[in-house]
């Protein structure tokens, strides 16, 4: 069984960081692929960044250079550090953990970018 625990989000001006943490339990979590996705109103859910277990990762262009997704698996924890928002960052972001059968994403914490 696995549970996720997402924190982070909240409001920040243009130009702002935001940093993102995604705490799962179980064992699985050292061989599972990590993942942000987020959604914006009236929009489909879109992946953001994923971080394999071997560490290998992938970034959506929109973020390439602005995000970085790390995982620490010494505390089954994920990270999605924002840096330089946009007002086009605002949206609901989701953690997702992969593994196996397992396709788990969290409730989702808001992330607002507005002066």
């Amino acid at each position: 069984q696995v549970q996720l625990v997402e924190s982070g989000g909240g409001w920040v001006q243009p130009g702002g960081s935001l940093r993102l943490s995604c705490a799962a339990s179980g064992r699985i979590f050292s061989q599972s692929t990590m993942g942000w996705y987020r959604q914006a109103p009236e929009k489909q859910r879109e992946l953001v960044a994923l971080i394999t277990s071997s560490g290998r990762t992938d970034y959506a262009a929109s973020v390439k250079g602005r995000f970085t997704i790390s995982r620490d698996n010494a505390k089954n924890t994920a990270y999605l550090q924002m840096n330089s928002l946009k007002p086009e960052d605002t949206a609901i972001y989701f953690c997702n953990v992969r593994f196996g059968t397992i396709n788990m994403y969290t409730q989702g914490t808001q992330v607002t970018v507005s002066s």
